[in-house]
Formats: C-alpha cells, structure tokens, sequence
C-alpha cells in the first residue's frame, strides 16, 4: 500500500489536476475540484485517523517544460511521501493549437528528470504516474492521437523504471466508453467532468491501497 499514517501527498499536473485551484482565492490550501478533492475527502472520510495532508500543485496549461521549471518549488521543497504526476495532453495540444510541438524524447527525457530527482530527493517516497489519455468525443482531437499516443508509450517506459504505482487511464477511459459514450466522461475529450474526475479518483483510491 503506498500511504501510511501521517504521509502528504502531492498531486502533480495540468489542468485536469489544477481543475479550478489556481483561481480560487487560496489556491496554496485549494484541492480544485476535480479529482485530487474527490481523493482527498474520500480518504479523510474512510480513514480519519491516518491524518492525511493532501497537496495539489497542478497547473492549467503546462506542459513538462514547464512542470519542470517549476520542479523544485513545487515538488522537491514540499517533501511529499506520495507524488501523483498526471501530465503530457498539454505537449501535445500545443503542436496543433500554437504549432509548438514537443517531441516524444523531450517528453520522456523531462519526465523521467522530474520523477528521478523527486526519488533522488527522498528514496523512500512513492511515485503513482497516471498516464495522459485522449477521449475521441469531439473530431477536432481524434488527429491528437498521431502525438499523444507515442507519449502515452513514454509515460508507460518511465512507469517501469521509476514510479511504484502507474494508472493506466487512456485504457480505462477506453473501456468506460464501451458503456457511456466519450462526452458522457469528458465534453472536450480532455478535461473530464465530475463522472470522469470520479472514474480516476475511484481507481487512484483502488491503486494506491492496494
């Protein structure tokens, strides 16, 4: 099981893990309201008294290049016992909205930098990596998966080698559309509504005490 009485953990990412705290009049104490809030109040209701110090850093619109900027300040200096890191639709959406693109080698070669220094940091720390996903619920994003999907491969390569728990949610989404239709979890095929923060903090909850 990765938490134990007493751990922080930290949510790392975008958008869909900033889901409104960075707009929030606090957003240091702010848990947004996507999925790191649904994880956090689920755990503090089942588990009280493991006293448990949820922290989320995500940040709408960054990419790994910006993550890592970021890095120390956010990750290194909170010293979490738990890092859950989403990120990598924005290194792709990036290459079609403003021509930027990143390639699969810049994006392996951040993350990987990122979760190695957050080990290096502090060996005894857990590592949950939630791979990007894309739901086709809008045709404007179906031409994302040429880029997304070799990232996807990345994250799941930098999963075996560094993180202790992986999340494998462009697969689960996938499965989920077999019963609902895309939009049902996410209008954009990016950012997920409540049904679709609950899905990842449903199988965050079922990873993470395994």
């Amino acid at each position: 099981m990765l938490l134990h009485k007493n751990c922080t953990i930290l949510f790392q990412g975008d958008s869909i893990t900033d889901a409104g705290r960075t707009g929030s009049p606090d957003p240091a104490t702010n848990l947004g309201t996507g999925y790191p809030n649904i994880i956090a109040n689920w755990l503090n209701a089942a588990h009280p008294d493991w006293n448990l110090n949820f922290v989320n850093r995500g940040i709408s619109g960054d990419r790994t290049l910006e993550m890592s900027a970021r890095w120390e300040k956010d990750c290194l200096d909170i010293k979490p016992d738990v890092l859950s890191v989403l990120i990598g639709i924005n290194d792709t959406w990036r290459r079609y909205d403003w021509g930027v693109a990143t390639s699969t080698e810049d994006y392996y070669d951040r993350l990987t930098a990122m979760l190695r220094s957050a080990k290096e940091a502090n060996p005894d720390m857990k590592i949950l990596l939630i791979e990007p996903f894309l739901l086709e619920s809008s045709a404007d994003k179906s031409k994302f998966r040429e880029d997304l999907d070799p990232k996807i491969q990345a994250c799941r390569k930098a999963a075996r080698e560094l993180a202790d728990a992986f999340l494998p949610m462009d697969g689960i989404f996938a499965a989920a559309c077999v019963y609902r239709e895309p939009a049902f979890w996410s209008a954009d095929g990016v950012h997920p509504l409540p049904a679709g923060h609950a899905l990842i903090a449903q199988k965050w909850i079922d990873l993470a005490l395994a």
